[in-house]
């Protein structure tokens, strides 16, 4: 008897066990019962894999925003000092010779703040007269009758704007042109 021959033959120790029947349908909902199962697990999955996929985008978007508007709230607070800045230089008359250096001094430091600014992403916003008024970079603050302008555009300029990016940090004050009586309504933009 050689090696092979032993391994094909049942031996008296090992006894054959019967096959195991399932009837047909208890295994055709048992398979059915399975696949609802994987079917269902796949979509917790795929659901899962989405949402962590979103979380990971807001994240990034956050990061890159609060990277981006970082000093936002400072900027905020430094356009005073450039408005004051302004004011400094408008308020001494031009023929004065003997304050000329001291206004060179307050434009060039006025220069070099709104070059920082603009390093940073703050631009100021200073609307034309005659411009058409944009409720997202202008704030009305009156009404100026009989103005040469088209009604419903700027006529007088306040105080400039700023934004940071894509973001206003402050609207430009402006006096807004009013229609004089039996002039026609201005035209709004759509």
């Amino acid at each position: 008897m050689n090696s092979e021959d032993a391994f094909d033959k049942p031996t008296d120790a090992q006894p054959e066990a019967a096959p195991e029947t399932v009837p047909p349908k208890a295994a055709n909902a048992t398979i059915a019962r399975l696949e609802t199962e994987l079917a269902e697990s796949k979509d917790r999955l795929l659901r899962a894999l989405a949402e962590t996929e979103n979380q990971r985008q807001r994240h990034q978007r956050d990061r890159q925003d609060a990277q981006r508007y970082a000093a936002f709230e400072f900027a905020r607070e430094l356009l005073n000092v450039a408005d004051n800045l302004r004011r400094a230089i408008d308020a001494v008359p031009a023929a004065d010779s003997t304050a000329h250096g001291v206004v060179e001094g307050v434009a060039a430091t006025e220069r070099e703040l709104l070059a920082i600014f603009e390093r940073h992403g703050v631009k100021r916003v200073e609307p034309k007269l005659g411009e058409r008024f944009d409720h997202n970079v202008h704030e009305a603050m009156f009404e100026v009758p009989g103005a040469p302008q088209p009604s419903g555009t700027i006529a007088q300029v306040l105080q400039p704007g700023y934004v940071m990016h894509d973001r206003l940090l402050r609207p430009a004050l402006v006096g807004i042109a009013k229609a004089a009586v039996g002039d026609p309504a201005p035209e709004r933009d759509t």
